[in-house]
């Protein structure tokens, strides 16, 4: 028979393998986020924001950055915070369903988002920051100004999936084909895929900034639909980042630092728009 080991070095053992456990969470303490200000950030030194690239003039590559309007509108946030801004690329689905910054991947999504009250359900958004209408871009030679004349004339008509561009079009009895990106549905309209697409109109209006593709297309149809964009956090998850947000929001239509932004990225400014 095997005598029992003494109870001290059992409590020894115990205490030993707690330590252990102890020591590795702290020694992983580094990657499992921190509090800023009061907002919880998933990674320590830095602000994580999630959106779906490419997406001008709010966030696009250029020379292996992410750049943007709603990239430069974050950075003011990160410099409030004391961190720095790093932005992932991830599908727009999971980035409107709030799966994203359930996950974790993230602390705020920034991709030119429309509030809808869909996506209230999954989502805490800002307040809006950027008033949004829908544009119809043709081949030049193509006249349809409606959603009813692309109908009615049978036009191959294209948007992008998952946005309220999409969603509008097919309230209004037309049935697009769906594209996963920007890049893409514009890609289908230079290679005769469909002759009209609708679009965000500031993304649209970047677009005809390229002569080749100014050459070829234009806008023929502007959709006031009422949209606002907004940032959005975790549903529940952050008062104090999204209060944060509100707040770089505000004091940058207040300080001028809006407009600046809107000019550099967007264009001229519409009267107004940089009303808090």
């Amino acid at each position: 028979m095997i005598p029992s080991r003494p109870p001290s070095r059992r409590i020894a053992a115990v205490c030993a393998a707690a330590a252990l456990a102890l020591a590795l969470s702290a020694c992983g303490s580094s990657d499992s986020g921190a509090t800023v200000k009061g907002a919880k950030l998933v990674k320590s030194g830095q602000i994580t924001t999630c959106t779906h690239l490419p997406y001008a003039p709010f966030q696009s590559e250029k020379d292996g950055e992410v750049v943007g309007f709603d990239v430069s509108m974050i950075d003011l946030v990160a410099k409030d915070l004391g961190v720095k801004q790093v932005v992932v690329d991830k599908s727009f689905e999971t980035i409107k369903t709030g799966a994203d910054l359930n996950a974790g991947v993230c602390d705020v999504a920034a991709a030119g988002m429309t509030i809808t009250e869909e996506r209230k359900a999954h989502l805490e958004f800002s307040a809006p920051y950027f008033d949004a209408t829908q544009a119809l871009v043709a081949r030049k030679g193509v006249k349809a100004a409606t959603i009813e004349e692309i109908t009615e004339q049978k036009l191959k008509f294209g948007s992008q999936s998952s946005t309220t561009g999409e969603d509008f079009a097919r309230k209004h009895g037309a049935d697009p084909q769906s594209f996963e990106s920007s890049d893409a549905e514009l890609n289908g309209l230079r290679t005769g895929q469909v002759d009209i697409i609708v679009q965000d109109y500031p993304v649209a209006q970047n677009w005809l900034k390229n002569p080749a593709t100014a050459a070829k297309f234009e806008i023929v149809g502007n959709l006031d639909t009422g949209e606002q964009y907004g940032f959005a956090v975790r549903k529940g998850g952050d008062p104090k980042l999204l209060a944060m947000i509100d707040q770089a929001i505000g004091d940058a239509k207040s300080d001028g630092t809006y407009k600046k932004l809107y000019e550099q990225w967007i264009g001229p400014m519409p009267k107004g728009a940089d009303a808090p």
